[in-house]
């Protein structure tokens, strides 16, 4: 018998599950860019917690296992911030961080009324890339992280969220 991922907002408790889960899955961001400093290998525990209650974070999990996350935040132009969605290797590839990023669009148009949504990728973060682009996501520009990896920025409108889910 198999259990079904379900998708909820974080807690509190939840935090140290999300920390090792994020060092877990970004390892390999790490990889490809040589480079083990970058943000999410470096968050500290307080800052997780922090996220959590500054923040709109879902887990998905997998009975008591977190095995996905992802961060939303609104910034002061209206503009939903999309962060550090991750989910563990071994269920990468079903459609769950598409579910994820689906939750947390969903709860920054319908809860904080964005706009707009943002988010940002390593620029050879070819998967990433082609996850975003099926959401609807179209790249904006680019930037330099503060670990120095290039980035990719992408955004697309509220509106169009409602157009990709159902195609």
């Amino acid at each position: 018998m198999g259990m079904s991922v379900i998708i909820s907002a974080a807690t509190t408790e939840d935090a140290e599950q999300i920390l090792k889960l994020q060092y877990l899955c970004f390892q390999s961001e790490a990889e490809l860019y040589g480079n083990y400093r970058i943000d999410p290998l470096v968050q500290t525990l307080e800052s997780v917690r922090d996220e959590l209650t500054a923040n709109l974070v879902f887990v998905a999990r997998l009975g008591d296992e977190v095995v996905g996350a992802v961060r939303g935040s609104i910034d002061q132009d209206g503009i939903g911030e999309i962060a550090k969605l991750c989910v563990h290797p071994r269920l990468q590839g079903h459609g769950l961080g598409a579910r994820l990023l689906r939750a947390a669009e969903s709860a920054l148009a319908d809860d904080q009324s964005a706009t707009r949504f943002r988010l940002h990728t390593g620029h050879r973060s070819e998967t990433n890339l082609r996850l975003y682009r099926r959401a609807g996501y179209a790249p904006v520009g680019n930037t330099t992280g503060q670990d120095g990896v290039r980035l990719i920025l992408l955004e697309k409108d509220a509106a169009a969220r409602a157009y990709v889910a159902s195609a």
